[in-house]
C-alpha cells in the first residue's frame, strides 16, 4: 500500500459562510496548476454562485440507495477509489449516511478513501465537532444530531477557518443567498440570531487556536523546548514611577494581548517612610493614563516592604504573571540589598516574574533601603559594628605617635560624627562613651587609670561627649524629619488618586472601599450608617465584611452617624490620618450619590410637567378633531329640514363609530400615559400563555392585515393580561398603518444557552422601516416622527408599550426586518412553573 492521502478541511463558523464556496475554488487553483480533481460529493444547497463553481470539474457519479420508499444518492466510495484521481471533494464530513451505505458516516468514507493515498479536501460546521455538541445545543438551543470526532478534523494535515462576520452572514441571508425567501425569516429570528453566530464564530476560533497549539506542542517536542505556552494570564505590571515605565507597560500590554483576554494590572507600591525610588508623580500620572488607554486598571498600595507588597497584590488579584524592570541602581550600590526585581523573582512561587531591560540599566537611582525607624536595619547594624570596633581600631593607630590630646579628641570625634552619620543616635552615643573612656584611659595623664589631672583635660572630654550626643541626635532628627516628610508626600499621592479616580458614577463608593482594601492591606471594608438601635451596611468589599463596629478591628468616623469599619489587621497609628481622610471621602461619595438620586427624581417632576403640558395640547386639537366630526354627523341626523336616504344615513353612522372609536383609543393612551408617568402602574403578574392573549389584542385590526404564526407547546410567560394585550395592540396597529402587505406575529422561546425560557413576539411589517438614528426616538410620548398627519393619533402609542413591558419585567426594542421594514421585539419573561406569588 502506498503512502496515506492527506486532509485538508474548510472549518466554518455557520452554514452560508462559504466552505463548500472555498473548497470548489481551491479546487480550480489546482486544476489549473494540472492536478488532477474530482468531485466526489458535493452539495450546492441550490446556490447559484456555487453551482457555477463546479462546473467544468468532474463529477463522480453517485450511488443510489432505497430507503422506506425514497431514492437517497450518497458518494460512491468505490467509484473514486476506482478512478484514482490526485484530488477528491467530498462536502459535509459530518454527514449521516442513508442506512445500506458502506459506512455508517461520511467520515469514515473519506478515512477509506485517504487509506488508498488520494488526497481529500472536505468541510464541516463547527456545530457538527463532537466535543461542542452540548455547548452550540445550549447557545443555539438546536441539538445537532450528525457529529464527527475532534479526532478525525483534527488529523487533518491542513484546517482553514472559513470567517464571516455575523452582520455580513445575515446580510447575505438577507439577500437570498443562503436559503429560499420563505426561510429567510425564520431563520433569522431564530438560528441566526446575531448573538448566536457572534458565540459559534468564538467557538470556531477557540477550537482552531487550540489545534494550532497542539501544532506548536508538536513543534516544541520535536526541538526539545519543555516550557508549556500559557493560554489565559492576568499580568501585573509594578511601577515606580521612574523613566522605564512606559517600556514595562508596552511590554506588558504585548503579553497580556497574545495571551488573549489577558487581564493588565498595574501597580504602584508606595512605602510607608516614602518609597525613595526616585520616581516622579507626574510620570506615574502619565503612566497611569497610558495604562488605561491599553485597556488596564491601575492600583496603587502603601507597604513596608515593597517586595512583599508586590507580591500580596499580586497573589490577590490571582496573577499569573509579574513584570518588572531591571534595576537602575549602580554597581556599588547592591551591597544593600539584591533590590526589589531579585528579590520579587525568589519570593514569587507559582508567579512567573519578567525582569524586562531597559535603557536606563545601571544608570544610577537611590539605594533599596529596607523598612526601619528611622534608618534601615542595615544602617543600624554597620553603626554599631564601627561604634563597638572603630574606636578600638582608632586608639590603636593614635598610640603609635604622639600626636597631642587635642588632635585625638577631634580624630575620635569626627569618628563619632561618622557613627551618627551612619547608625543614628544610640549606635553614636556608644562611640561617644567608648571614646571617652579610652581617649581617658590612653591619652589623658596621668595615662591607664581613668583620673584626669589637668581641669582642661576634663572640659575637652566633656566638650567632647556633648558633641558627639548633639550631632548623633541630630542626624536622628533629621532621618525621622526626613522620613515623615515622605510619608506625608506618599498619603498625598494615594489620595490624589484617590480624588481622581473614584468619584464616577453609581459604583463610585464600591471603587472607594475596595481602594481602602488596597492601600491598608486588609481582608474587608465596610461602610456602616446607624439605623434605629442598628447598624445598617451601606457599601462592602472583600470576604465577611464587618457588619457593626464591633466587629470591626479598626474603625474611623464618616460623619455624625457612619462609620468606616475595617477587618484584618490593627493599623499603626500613623495610618489613622490616612484613613480619616478616606473616611471624609467616603461620606462625602455617600453624599453625591444621594444628591444624584434627588437630581433623578427631579428630573423625573420636569419629565412630568412636560407630560402634562403636551396632554393639554393634545387635548386642544387632537382630541377635538373626533368631537367634531362626530357633533357634524350627529348635527346632520337630527336636522329636520333635510332629508338623508339609508344609504347616506348608514355613512354619518360610521363617521361617529369611526370618530369615537378614535377617540376612546386616544383617552385610552392618554390616561395609561398618565398612569407610567406618575408610577402607578401595579402590574398583576400570573403565568399567561401567549396564543391567548393575541385574538384579543388583534381584535381592533382588519380581517387579512394581520398573519400569525406561534408554535404549539410555547411556554408561558409572566405578565398581566391586560397589559400586555394593551402593548401588543398598539404596536400591531402601528405596523398595520405603516405597511401596505400583512403584517406578521411570530413567538418562540429563546434557547437554554441565552435567557432560558425567555420568550420573544415579533410584530414583522413590510412598511418603510425606520432610520437608526431615530429609533431610541420613537418611544418617546408624542413622537410621530414625520410619518403621520396631525390628527391621526398623539404619538403615545409606542410609549405606552414600552412602558407596559418594562413594567412586567420585559423589553420592547425595534429591529430592521430584512428586505425592508420594521421589527418591534418584546421580551417576555418566563412563568414560574413551580408556583407563582
Amino acid at each position: 500500500m502506498g503512502a496515506r492521502g492527506t486532509l485538508r478541511v474548510y472549518l466554518g463558523a455557520a452554514p452560508g459562510v462559504g466552505k463548500t464556496y472555498a473548497m470548489l475554488a481551491e479546487a480550480r487553483r489546482r486544476c489549473e496548476r494540472g492536478t488532477d480533481v474530482v468531485a466526489g460529493f458535493v452539495e450546492t444547497h441550490g446556490r447559484a454562485r456555487t453551482a457555477e463553481l463546479l462546473d467544468g470539474l468532474e463529477v463522480v457519479p453517485r450511488r443510489t440507495l432505497e430507503y422506506r420508499d425514497a431514492a437517497f444518492t450518497e458518494l460512491d466510495v468505490a467509484a473514486v477509489i476506482a478512478r484514482r484521481p490526485m484530488v477528491a471533494l467530498v462536502d459535509e464530513l459530518a454527514h449521516t449516511n442513508v442506512p445500506g451505505s458502506r459506512h455508517e458516516k461520511r467520515w469514515q468514507d473519506i478515512e477509506e478513501i485517504l487509506d488508498a493515498g488520494i488526497d481529500v479536501i472536505s468541510t464541516v460546521n463547527v456545530q457538527h465537532l463532537e466535543s461542542l455538541n452540548d455547548v452550540v445545543e445550549r447557545i443555539t438551543g438546536v441539538a445537532q444530531r450528525e457529529t464527527v470526532p475532534d479526532a478525525v478534523v483534527r488529523r487533518a494535515e491542513q484546517i482553514e477557518l472559513v470567517d464571516m462576520t455575523p452582520e455580513a452572514l445575515r446580510r447575505r441571508m438577507a439577500h437570498g443567498n443562503v436559503y429560499a425567501p420563505e426561510k429567510v425569516d425564520a431563520a433569522l429570528a431564530n438560528y441566526f440570531r446575531v448573538g448566536n453566530l457572534t458565540a459559534l464564530r468564538e467557538l470556531a476560533l477557540i477550537w482552531l487556536a487550540d489545534r494550532v497549539d497542539e501544532g506548536l506542542a508538536r513543534y516544541r517536542d520535536q526541538h526539545g523546548i519543555t516550557r508549556p505556552w500559557e493560554a489565559r494570564e492576568r499580568i501585573v505590571v509594578a511601577l515606580t514611577g521612574g523613566p522605564e515605565g512606559e517600556t514595562l507597560i508596552r511590554r506588558a500590554a504585548r503579553i497580556a494581548a497574545r495571551a488573549g483576554h489577558a487581564d493588565l494590572l498595574a501597580v504602584h507600591a508606595t512605602r510607608s517612610d516614602g518609597l525613595a525610588d526616585g520616581g516622579s508623580g507626574r510620570a506615574l500620572a502619565r503612566q497611569r493614563a497610558l495604562v488605561e488607554d491599553l485597556g488596564g486598571t491601575y492600583h496603587q498600595v502603601v507597604g513596608d516592604d515593597v517586595p512583599s507588597a508586590l507580591l500580596e497584590f499580586a497573589r490577590g488579584v490571582n496573577a499569573t504573571q509579574v513584570v518588572l524592570g531591571s534595576s537602575r541602581r549602580r554597581g556599588w550600590q547592591f551591597v544593600f540589598g539584591p533590590g526589589v526585581g531579585a528579590t520579587v523573582a525568589r519570593e514569587s512561587g507559582d508567579i512567573d516574574v519578567h525582569l524586562v531591560t531597559h535603557e536606563h540599566v545601571g544608570k544610577g537611582r537611590g539605594p533599596v533601603r529596607e523598612a526601619g525607624s528611622p534608618l534601615s536595619v542595615r544602617r543600624r547594624v554597620y553603626g554599631w559594628l564601627l561604634a563597638l570596633v572603630g574606636p578600638l581600631v582608632l586608639a590603636a593607630v593614635l598610640g603609635l605617635p604622639d600626636l597631642g590630646l587635642n588632635t585625638d579628641l577631634l580624630l575620635f570625634l569626627a569618628w563619632t560624627v561618622v557613627v551618627a552619620l551612619v547608625g543614628g543616635r544610640w549606635p553614636a552615643m556608644a562611640a561617644a562613651v567608648a571614646g571617652f573612656l579610652l581617649l581617658n584611659w590612653y591619652f589623658t595623664p596621668p595615662v591607664h587609670t581613668l583620673t584626669i589631672a589637668e581641669p582642661e583635660n576634663a572640659l575637652a572630654l566633656a566638650v567632647f561627649v556633648a558633641v558627639a550626643v548633639a550631632v548623633s541626635s541630630v542626624v536622628d532628627l533629621a532621618a525621622r524629619r526626613t522620613r515623615e516628610a515622605a510619608r506625608s508626600a506618599a498619603e498625598a499621592q494615594t489620595l490624589s488618586l484617590l480624588a481622581t479616580s473614584v468619584l464616577r458614577g453609581e459604583k463610585a463608593l464600591p471603587a472607594l472601599l475596595e481602594r481602602v482594601r488596597e492601600t491598608f492591606g486588609v481582608r474587608s471594608v465596610s461602610l456602616l450608617e446607624r439605623s434605629g438601635d442598628g447598624w445598617t451596611v451601606v457599601g462592602s468589599t472583600g470576604p465577611e465584611p464587618p457588619g457593626s463596629p464591633d466587629g470591626a478591628e479598626v474603625e474611623a468616623g464618616a460623619g455624625e452617624d457612619r462609620v468606616l469599619a475595617l477587618c484584618g489587621r490593627v493599623l499603626p497609628a500613623a495610618d489613622r490620618r490616612v484613613l480619616s481622610a478616606f473616611a471624609s471621602q467616603a461620606e462625602a461619595v455617600l453624599e453625591w450619590r444621594r444628591m444624584a438620586e434627588e437630581a433623578a427624581r427631579a428630573r423625573r417632576l420636569e419629565e412630568g410637567n412636560k407630560i402634562r403640558t403636551a396632554l393639554l395640547a393634545a387635548v386642544s386639537h387632537d382630541l377635538r378633531t373626533p368631537l367634531a366630526s362626530i357633533k357634524a354627523s350627529v348635527s346632520g341626523l337630527r336636522a329636520t329640514d333635510v332629508d338623508f336616504d339609508p344609504e347616506d344615513e348608514a355613512e354619518l353612522l360610521a363617521s361617529i363609530e369611526e370618530s369615537a372609536d378614535r377617540l376612546d383609543g386616544l383617552i385610552g393612551n392618554l390616561l395609561d400615559m398618565s398612569r407610567l408617568q406618575t408610577g402607578v402602574v401595579t402590574p398583576l403578574l400570573r403565568p399567561v400563555p401567549v396564543e391567548e392573549v393575541l385574538p384579543p389584542a388583534l381584535a381592533g385590526v382588519p380581517d387579512g392585515r394581520v398573519r400569525v404564526e406561534v408554535p404549539e407547546g410555547l411556554a408561558e410567560v409572566l405578565a398581566d393580561v391586560g397589559l400586555l394585550e394593551r402593548a401588543l395592540a398598539n404596536v400591531v396597529e402601528n405596523a398595520v398603518r405603516h405597511s401596505g402587505e400583512p403584517v406578521l406575529v411570530t413567538a418562540s422561546e429563546l434557547p437554554p444557552g441565552q435567557e432560558p425560557g425567555r420568550v420573544e413576539v415579533r410584530v414583522v411589517d413590510r412598511g418603510p422601516g425606520v432610520p437608526d438614528n431615530v429609533k431610541d426616538r420613537m418611544f418617546a410620548p408624542f413622537q410621530r416622527l414625520g410619518d403621520a398627519p396631525r390628527g391621526d393619533g398623539v404619538g403615545l402609542g409606542l410609549a405606552v408599550a414600552r412602558g407596559f413591558t418594562e413594567a412586567m419585567g420585559g423589553t420592547l426594542h425595534p429591529e430592521d426586518t430584512p428586505g425592508g421594514g420594521l421589527t418591534m421585539v418584546f421580551g417576555l419573561p418566563p412563568a414560574d412553573r413551580e408556583g407563582h406569588r
